[in-house]
């Protein structure tokens, strides 16, 4: 078998808030395979439950072929968990730490330094610095390398680059793909949609339950429509004026610009800029675009 987490049609709910919805994936060994949506979209339950935090009210997960309910110990042994917010002691200092975690799996330091040398070197020269003192991106860091002191067979990081810089972020990723080398099996939660492209596959997620789950670039290929990016000298005017031009399916705002889905039709930029001139705008830009994977989530949501 090539998989290493078989989802099958899990639901949890909290009292009348449904957190997941008959969720059904699989995820194949050594894949970096991502989970991406907004806040609230169940991906920290999801999480919470393969790694045997929770139980699932109906359905059922399978880890490297042991059952999240049944065989919970066994899952706990090869695992390796980062979640969402910092957990490590914050009195312990950096070293004490990696030592602790180390210890709990009756391993050491020295016998799996290969697998968090890259990271790890860059936390020694604060080795004696308390956790808790540690900036965001070196608590980062700190949590991976604690994650990963046991040699996990697989990885679980649940939002691990949120409140933290961009160049930060980027290293972050750049570690992920080392970490794939090594045979580990990475799944990864994020609300930002810029990463996604860093997976192998991801799930689109929404209100607990996966409105898609491919490659991102199929999930780019299937975007259905057109799309226009356009900006002018009155921005706040034109979200309202863009939403009554014939065509538009939809738009939202996508950094300087405003982003329009629109059916194909011949002339339709220079029909948007007409409108928008009727309109009294200004220093009018209209110019068609590649749909990126947040696109294709904004075309998903207004289409469900």
């Amino acid at each position: 078998m090539n998989i290493a987490v078989d989802i099958k049609e899990i639901s949890k709910a909290y009292e009348s808030i449904k957190a997941l919805d008959q969720m059904s994936l699989s995820v194949n060994k050594g894949e970096l395979f991502g989970f991406i949506g907004p806040d609230g979209s169940g991906k920290t339950t999801l999480f919470r439950i393969l790694t045997t935090l929770l139980i699932p009210d109906t359905g059922s997960a399978i880890v490297e072929g042991y059952d999240t309910v049944k065989e919970y110990k066994k899952i706990r042994r090869i695992t390796g968990y980062m979640p969402g917010r910092f957990s490590l002691y914050p009195d312990l200092s950096v070293e004490e730490n990696l030592q602790f975690f180390a210890s709990i799996f009756k391993t050491t330091i020295k016998e799996n330094y290969h697998l968090i040398k890259d990271i790890y070197s860059q936390l020694e020269p604060f080795k004696s610095r308390p956790a808790g003192k540690l900036s965001g991106g070196m608590k980062q860091k700190l949590a991976l390398s604690c994650a990963l002191i046991h040699k996990p067979v697989i990885l679980f990081l649940d939002e691990p680059t949120t409140g933290v810089d961009a160049v930060s972020r980027i290293e972050f990723w750049d570690m992920l793909d080392r970490l794939k080398l090594e045979g580990i099996t990475i799944l990864v939660s994020t609300p930002y949609m810029d990463e996604a492209s860093r997976c192998d596959r991801v799930a689109l997620m929404q209100e607990g339950r996966t409105m898609v789950v491919d490659t991102p670039e199929g999930i780019v290929k299937s975007y259905k429509n057109s799309l226009v990016a356009v900006k002018s000298s009155n921005m706040y005017k034109l979200l309202f004026d863009v939403m009554e031009c014939p065509g538009t399916l939809y738009a939202y705002r996508s950094g300087e610009f405003i982003h329009i889905e629109v059916k194909e039709e011949e002339e339709m930029m220079e029909k948007i800029s007409a409108f928008l001139s009727e309109r009294g705008h200004q220093d009018i830009v209209v110019k068609k675009i590649i749909p990126s994977v947040e696109d294709s989530f904004m075309a998903l949501m207004t289409n469900d």
